[in-house]
C-alpha cells in the first residue's frame, strides 16, 4: 500500500511511494506526529539521479525488516533535495560541521523540535570498512533517544547554538575593484592543471562559473592567460567522456583527472551553464569546437529534457538497465569493440575505435569504454565518421534509456532560458529562441502568482507547493533578461523587475546587502540559510547581483545597482581567497567595473535588415555583462530606447556607460570596436 508520498509531486519521493517504509514529506504534521509519539525524526534527503540514493533505498528503504525498526522507533521524513534547497542546506552545513564531508543520500536525525543530534550519509546494510550498518545506526540513536535523552537535547542544542554563530564576511558593501580581480586570477592559476584543464584533482567538476570570469576578464582585459585557461579547458571537457560524443550534452563530473569517466547522470543545469559556455566562447574565439558543442548541448537540451508543457525536466539518472533488469550506472552510454563491430561491421568498427578512443581493456568497467575524441578530428574522413555516429545513436536509442526526472525547477530553467536565447541568436537558429520563449511563458503562467511570487518547482503542468528561493528568483530574472535583449520584447524586461522587486523586499538586509537564500517570510528553519559562494550553479547571492546589475543597466535604477553593489562586497571578500568558489560573483564583478554597457539599437523594427545587424553584432560583442536593447526610436519597450533617433534616417547604434554615450553609429564595423567583438 502506498505511503503518504503517493500524493507528491516530486518524482524523487514517488520513487518511494511504495517503500514499507511510512514515509511523510515535510511537514509541520511530521513534526508533530514526533512530538505526540516521543520519537526522534529520520530525515532522509537526497534527488531522484543519485546514484548511492538508489542504492541505500533499494538496500534499506526497501527492505521490510529494515522498515518495521524505522516505523517503530522514528517518523521518517523524505525530501528531495531539488524542491527544498533550504532545508538541504541548513542540514548538509549541520552534517559538514560534524563529520567534515557531506553528500547524498543525507541521513539525519533529529529531535521533533528539528534540531539534528546524529548525521551521515550513506549507510550500508551490513557493517563495513568501519562503517557501522544501517541498522545499527537506527538501534544506536533508538538507545540513546530512550536512555540518554537529555545528552542527545544538550547535543542537538549545542549545534543549532553553534551554527546560529557562525557569520559570513561581507566585505565592505563595495564592489572588488582591479587588485581583488588580479589576485583571483592569480589564484586560479595556482590550482589550475595545465596538463589537463580544469582546475585541482580528481573528482573534477565543469567550472562553468568560472571559465566566465575567465572570459570576462579577458574581454575587459586582454589578460591571454585567463583565455588560455579558458579554451583548453572547454577543449578538455569536449573531448573527454565527461561529454556524451553521441548525443551531446554533459555529465555531472569526472571521477578522475583527465575527464575520462563521468558520473554519468546529466544534470538540466550543467548543460544550461555550459551551453552558456561554450556559446561565449566562440563568441571570443570563433572556435569551431566550441560552436559545435554548444549547438550539440542544445539540442541535448531540447530533444531530451523538454517536457510536454515546454519547460525543461531537471535530469536524466546515471543508472539505467543494462538488458538484464540490472541497474547499472552508465550503462545507456559505454560501448565494448565488440558492440561496436555488431552495429557497424568491421571497417567502420575499427575506425570507431581509434576515433573514439575505445579499447580492448576499456576505461570504464567489464572492458567498456566511454566514447572520448582522443585525437584531432580532421585526420579522419567527416562524411563517414557522420555515418558512424549516426548509426551508433540509433543503436543506442534502442537500448532502455536512464530515467528522467521530470519536475521544472525554476531556477534551472532561467538558466536554460538565457543559454538557448543566446545560443539560438548566435547562430542563427529562431527554433532555439522559441523553446527559450515557450519556456519563459510556461514560468509566467504557472510558477508565478498575482503578486509575482515563484513557486520552486511543477511537473505536469502543475505548480509545487514549495516557494521559490533567492536563486530561483535571480536564475529566472536573468533568463527573462536574456531574453529581452535577445527577442526585443520589452514584456521580460517588466517581468524581470518583479522578480527583483521581491529580491530587494524579501531577501535583501537593506543595512549590509546581504542576501538569504530564503524569503523573511519564508518557513523559519532553525536557521535561516545564506550562501553566497558557488556550489553546481551560481549562488543565490551572486545570481541576484548578476541580474540587478543587469536590470540596473537597462532601467538606470540606482536602488538595483546600489544593492547589486553592496551584493558584491562578499566577492571582494572572498574572490582573493577562494576564487574556485565563487566564480560567478567574480563574473558579476567584470562587468561592475565595465559599466557594464549599455547598447540602444534603435531602427524601424527587427524586420528590418539593417536594424537586425546591428543587433546581432551588439549581442557579439564581448564587453562584459553589456545589456541590448533594440527597438523603434522612442519606443517604451526599454527605457534604453528613449531619446534615441535615427541617425541619418539610418538603423543606428547607441553604447553607453551609466547611461552616457559614445557618438551614435549606423556602421556595424565601429560598433564591433565599441563592444570589443
Amino acid at each position: 500500500m502506498p505511503n503518504r508520498l503517493a500524493h507528491e509531486t516530486s518524482p524523487y519521493l514517488l520513487q518511494h511511494a511504495d517503500n514499507p517504509v511510512d514515509w511523510w514529506p515535510w511537514s509541520s504534521e511530521a513534526f508533530e506526529e514526533a512530538r505526540k509519539r516521543n520519537v526522534p525524526v529520520l530525515l532522509s534527503v537526497g534527488y531522484s539521479s543519485c546514484h548511492w540514493c538508489h542504492v541505500m533505498a533499494h538496500e534499506s528503504f526497501e527492505d521490510q525488516e529494515t522498515a518495521d525498526l524505522l516505523n517503530a522507533h522514528f517518523v521518517n521524513v523524505k525530501v528531495d533535495r531539488e524542491e527544498r534547497p533550504d532545508v538541504d542546506a541548513v542540514y548538509m552545513e549541520a552534517v559538514q560541521a560534524a563529520t567534515g564531508h557531506g553528500g547524498w543520500p543525507m541521513t539525519v536525525f533529529l529531535t521533533p523540535d528539528a534540531e539534528p543530534f546524529y548525521f551521515g550519509t550513506y549507510f550500508p546494510p551490513e557493517s563495513r570498512q568501519g562503517m557501522p550498518s544501517f541498522r545499527q545506526v537506527l538501534q544506536g540513536v533508538h538507545s540513546a533517544w530512550t536512555d540518554r535523552r537529555d545528552e542527545v537535547t544538550d547535543v542537538a542544542a549545542k549545534i543549532v547554538r553553534d551554527l546560529a554563530g557562525r557569520e559570513i564576511s561581507y566585505g565592505d558593501s563595495q564592489a572588488p575593484g582591479e587588485e581583488q580581480l588580479a589576485a583571483a586570477l592569480l589564484g586560479l592559476t595556482r590550482e589550475y592543471d595545465p596538463q589537463r584543464g580544469g582546475f585541482a584533482g580528481a573528482p573534477k567538476f565543469p567550472p562553468s562559473m568560472v571559465i566566465e570570469f575567465l572570459l570576462r576578464h579577458h574581454a575587459r582585459t586582454g589578460a591571454e592567460g585567463a583565455l588560455q585557461m579558458a579554451r583548453d579547458t572547454c577543449e578538455r571537457m569536449a573531448r573527454g567522456g565527461i561529454y556524451d560524443q553521441l548525443g551531446g550534452g554533459f555529465a555531472r563530473y569526472s571521477v578522475d583527472r583527465d575527464w575520462v569517466v563521468p558520473h554519468f547522470e546529466k544534470m538540466l543545469y550543467d548543460n544550461a551553464l555550459l551551453c552558456r559556455v561554450y556559446a561565449h566562447l566562440w563568441r571570443s574565439t570563433g572556435s569551431d569546437l566550441a560552436r559545435r558543442v554548444a549547438l550539440e548541448t542544445a539540442d541535448f537540451l531540447v530533444r531530451e529534457l523538454r517536457t510536454a508543457e515546454g519547460g525543461f525536466a531537471s535530469a536524466l539518472d546515471a543508472d539505467s538497465d543494462d538488458g538484464t533488469g540490472r541497474q547499472v550506472e552508465g550503462a545507456y552510454y559505454v560501448w565494448t569493440p565488440e558492440q561496436l563491430t555488431e552495429v557497424l561491421g568491421e571497417a567502420d568498427a575499427e575506425l570507431a575505435v581509434q576515433y573514439f578512443g575505445v579499447t580492448e581493456e576499456g576505461t570504464f568497467e567489464h572492458g567498456s569504454s566511454v566514447l572520448q575524441l582522443p585525437q584531432q578530428e580532421g585526420v579522419f574522413d567527416a562524411e563517414r565518421i557522420d555515418s558512424v555516429k549516426a548509426r551508433l545513436l540509433d543503436a543506442r536509442a534502442a537500448r532502455p534509456a536512464p530515467g528522467r526526472d521530470d519536475k521544472v525547477v525554476a531556477a534551472w530553467n532561467g538558466l536554460a532560458i538565457a543559454a538557448l536565447a543566446e545560443t539560438g541568436a548566435y547562430f542563427d537558429r529562431p527554433d532555439l529562441v522559441e523553446a527559450a520563449v515557450t519556456a519563459a511563458d510556461l514560468l509566467v503562467r504557472l510558477h508565478l502568482d498575482e503578486q509575482a511570487r515563484l513557486s520552486r518547482t511543477s511537473k505536469d503542468g502543475r505548480a509545487g507547493a514549495n516557494a521559490g528561493v533567492l536563486e530561483d528568483y535571480a536564475d529566472v530574472a536573468e533568463g527573462f533578461l536574456a531574453l529581452a535583449s535577445v527577442t526585443g520584447e520589452g514584456v521580460w524586461l517588466e517581468f524581470a523587475g518583479f522578480l527583483l522587486d521581491h529580491v530587494l523586499a524579501r531577501f535583501a538586509d537593506p543595512e549590509s546587502g546581504a542576501l538569504h537564500d530564503t524569503a523573511a517570510d519564508a518557513e523559519q528553519l532553525i536557521r535561516r540559510p545564506q550562501d553566497p559562494t558557488d556550489n553546481a550553479t551560481p549562488s543565490g547571492w551572486t545570481a541576484a547581483a548578476g541580474a540587478l546589475l543587469g536590470y540596473a543597466a537597462h532601467t538606470g535604477s540606482a536602488p538595483h545597482r546600489v544593492a547589486a553593489e553592496k551584493a558584491l562586497g562578499v566577492v571582494k571578500a572572498l574572490g582573493p581567497r577562494v576564487p574556485r568558489f565563487i566564480g560567478w560573483g567574480l563574473a558579476v564583478a567584470e562587468a561592475f567595473l565595465d559599466g557594464p554597457r549599455e547598447v540602444a539599437i534603435v531602427g524601424p523594427g527587427l524586420d528590418d535588415e539593417g536594424t537586425r545587424a546591428l543587433h546581432r553584432t551588439a549581442l557579439l560583442g564581448t564587453a562584459p555583462g553589456a545589456v541590448v536593447a533594440v527597438g523603434t526610436p522612442g519606443g517604451d519597450e526599454f527605457p534604453l530606447l528613449a531619446d534615441r533617433p535615427l541617425s541619418a534616417g539610418e538603423p543606428t547604434a547607441y553604447v553607453c556607460r551609466n547611461f552616457t554615450c559614445d557618438a551614435p553609429t549606423t556602421d556595424g564595423d565601429r560598433l564591433r570596436t565599441q563592444l570589443g567583438g
